[in-house]
């Protein structure tokens, strides 16, 4: 599971280190692709092949099925972890996440986010609003 968030510098190829408690979930490679907030999403092969499975049983006639699918694999690239646990983010994907010299790498579970700092800075401050979460969450059924 992908936990907590870190902070990591991009080279100039445009790779960034993977936290090394990331790296044995992407032993077997790993996709990424745009995120939904001017972010980028990074899924272990075995979650993206189950998504990329969903996603294509939509509707190709319904357009916003046809406008996700563009989203998700027009952007998609296939990566791996290198000997020195950087991945390359393709500069294609970088510009519109408005990566350039740092990242924050931000665990969600099943898949984790790469975050220009600060977009991040952004939405970590709407999600430490009590407040705004009281009623944002309050739709969703959190029961254990």
């Amino acid at each position: 599971m992908f936990l907590g968030q870190y902070e990591h510098s991009i080279d100039e190829k445009g790779r960034v280190t993977i936290p090394a408690r990331y790296r044995e979930l992407l032993a077997d490679g790993a996709y990424i692709t745009l995120g939904f907030d001017q972010n980028l999403i990074v899924m272990t092969s075995i979650i993206f092949e189950k998504m990329s499975q969903r996603v294509s049983q939509m509707n190709m006639a319904d357009p916003t099925a046809r406008q996700l699918k563009r989203l998700i694999f027009s952007n998609a690239e296939r990566v791996e972890v290198d000997k020195a646990g950087r991945i390359l983010i393709p500069s294609f994907l970088r510009q519109p996440a408005q990566l350039e010299t740092a990242a924050t790498v931000v665990g969600t579970g099943s898949y984790f986010e790469i975050w220009s700092p600060e977009l991040w800075k952004k939405q970590s401050d709407a999600l430490y609003d009590a407040e705004s979460n009281q009623q944002r969450f309050a739709i969703l059924d959190l029961s254990i």
